[in-house]
């Protein structure tokens, strides 16, 4: 492919080097350089909080002005000043290793290339608002591959490789790219287009289902967001009455699916997602052995995540901390505000599943329940405020270590559960409902930026009253949020049945070839027996009982059986080398939560509500 023609302001021109060694090749045009120009490469990317460092990645910076190299300093881990002449424009050539699959950096190998452009793209500090364009190269060695990007085209060919244009660098940045020989897929939801790509499909995968059901998100999600105006525009459209509500003209899905992976990661016009192969929807079995047709249990999680990412469109990308209005790439970027934007996500992602028809009031509880139990049984939400939760991000968070349970609790599902005790308490005052918080708060601040300030104001305004109590006590606080009462006055049931095993014990375990202890848990029984993460469980022997009664465990169910009813054992395990007998006194039973439906039409009237409806 030619070179694209010569444009004003920074130009990016992205090739394969080699895609067994994982090298990009990258071509950074400045056309009016500062005298003394720095360039510097993010070390983070919006939507993952934490400090990545990816300039360990960048190498062989070399840049030249009309051929002649010039004066380059590299004044930290990510920034370089360039000496410049007046009137001429900086050329800087550069790789970057792509060898990272998830959602977050750049991958590039022989079966399929990804980046985001926090990866790749130098920033021309002082140039940021400047526009912006991206050649991608279709290289022999790539050139039957496709490309797929939320970004703006500007001459491509059919496969989608050319030259991409952006309004700025936080534009450009945000529109990752998917290369590859993928499968790819299109539908329309409230008149928008949206392309669905998946790499790495195995011949059983069901796309016109994964299409459909993504469809039904994203209609159910737009009219959440937008209903009343979707109807107002469609009835006048033929009069011209401006442009379309939906806060964007396309929509682009890209899904890797992979032997073993999970995650996914918001952009303002697609999103980057990472599933399980195994995961994905499949045909009905045509051959081998008959077989009910029933879709992988995993399915339910990878619509789940489509339905997070998505929603993440207006809440966090448009609708976002007042302290992310502007994105500073040179370090960490503070806010007490993660348990909202995407606690609150959390909440309506698997809401909104049960109102596209996708699943039902039973599977909706038994996600639910999860949630629940899941908080319940961390010790860390009796420390950590989910306010802190956020703040500590950056260094918490995303650095799980085998304290983490007992020192923090997650501001995704602490703050899943701060939404749903708002939505019932405003549903059983009768004034309004969390629906309609959140689109009154996307009016209030049209669509941008908002504090906490924001949320209370129109919690105040639609609730007819303050609602500073609840957050001060449920988002600043640590005391357990009042769900069960809040349930029961929705029709839903809370039944108390035994804890798993290892919950019981105060640990968290690596089963398989030994029985690893992964977390101890604050207060547990392991904890006072003298348990230590890292520590192989090797044996247990009822106390009391000669030597010849130590039983050898592997799991878990081993240590049931050969403990029986004794109310001590001796517990031998291997730390360091070392075995250490310790002595574990099997405590009182405790219990987890399970949700039951007992009045169908009040739970109905929450989880069927239509976004209309109120």
């Amino acid at each position: 492919m030619p070179r694209a023609e010569p444009v004003d302001g920074i130009r990016y021109r992205v090739e394969v080097v080699d895609l067994h060694a994982h090298l990009f090749g990258i071509t950074l045009t400045v056309a009016a350089p500062a005298a003394r120009q720095t360039l510097r490469l993010p070390v983070w990317i919006p939507g993952s909080y934490l400090v990545r460092e990816f300039a360990k990645n960048l190498k062989g910076l070399q840049c030249r002005q009309g051929g002649r190299i010039v004066p380059t300093q590299q004044l930290d881990k990510a920034s370089w000043l360039v000496d410049c002449a007046p009137g001429k424009p900086l050329v800087a050539q550069y790789e970057v290793y792509a060898n990272d699959p998830s959602v977050r950096t750049a991958c590039l190998d022989a079966t399929r290339g990804f980046f985001n452009g926090t990866s790749l793209c130098l920033l021309v500090e002082g140039q940021q608002d400047q526009p912006h364009t991206l050649e991608l190269v279709a290289s022999e060695s790539i050139a039957h591959w496709s490309v797929a990007t939320g970004a703006c085209a500007l001459k491509v060919n059919k496969n989608g490789f050319g030259v991409y244009r952006a309004d700025d660098y936080d534009t450009l940045v945000d529109c990752p790219v998917e290369m590859g020989p993928f499968w790819s897929g299109n539908f329309t939801a409230c008149g928008v287009v949206h392309r669905f790509v998946v790499a790495g499909a195995p011949p059983s995968f069901d796309g016109a289902k994964l299409l459909a059901d993504t469809q039904a998100i994203c209609e159910t999600e737009i009219r959440f967001w937008h209903a009343e105006n979707i109807k107002n525009h469609s009835a006048s459209r033929k009069k011209d009455a401006g442009q379309s509500p939906i806060p964007y003209k396309s929509y682009v899905f890209m899904l890797n699916a992979m032997a073993d992976s999970y995650g996914g990661l918001e952009h303002r016009n697609s999103t980057a997602l990472i599933c399980k192969r195994q995961d994905l929807p499949r045909l009905p079995r045509t051959t081998l052995a008959p077989a009910t047709h029933k879709q992988p249990e995993g399915y339910t999680t990878l619509l789940g995540l489509i339905s997070h990412e998505y929603f993440h469109t207006w809440n966090v990308k448009r609708l976002r901390p007042a302290e992310l209005a502007t994105y500073d790439y040179t370090q960490e970027n503070y806010t007490e505000l993660l348990w909202f934007f995407e606690g609150f996500t959390s909440y309506y992602d698997d809401l909104l599943l049960r109102r596209a028809g996708l699943i039902d009031n039973a599977t909706y509880l038994k996600l639910l329940t999860k949630t629940i139990n899941g908080v319940a049984q961390t010790p860390g939400r009796k420390v950590q405020s989910v306010a802190q939760s956020s703040f500590d991000a950056w260094v918490k968070y995303y650095r799980q270590d085998e304290n983490s349970p007992n020192a923090t609790v997650s501001y995704y599902t602490k703050g899943s559960l701060v939404a749903l005790c708002l939505d019932l308490t405003l549903r059983t005052e009768g004034k309004t409902t969390l629906d309609a918080v959140m689109r009154g708060l996307w009016t209030r601040c049209h669509g941008g930026p908002m504090t906490e300030h924001d949320l209370l104001a129109v919690l105040a305004q639609l609730g007819e009253r303050s609602f500073a109590p609840e957050l001060a006590q449920w988002v600043h606080g640590t005391k357990d949020l009042p769900i069960a009462a809040l349930l029961d006055g929705h029709g839903i049931q809370t039944h108390q049945e035994p804890d798993q095993i290892a919950q019981q014990l105060g640990i968290r375990v690596r089963e398989g070839n030994g029985l690893l202890i992964q977390n101890v848990l604050r207060g547990g029984a392991a904890e006072k027996a003298g348990f230590a993460s890292g520590d192989e469980w090797v044996a247990v022997q009822p106390v009391g009982t000669s030597a010849s009664g130590a039983w050898r465990v592997h799991t878990l169910d081993d240590f049931t059986l050969f403990a029986g009813n004794a109310a001590k054992v001796t517990a031998l395990v291997s730390r360091d080398e070392r075995l250490l007998p310790l002595t574990l006194t099997l405590p009182k039973a405790s219990h987890a939560v399970r949700l039951a439906v007992r009045d169908e039409a009040m739970v109905n009237a929450w989880l069927s509500q239509t976004p209309a409806s109120r």
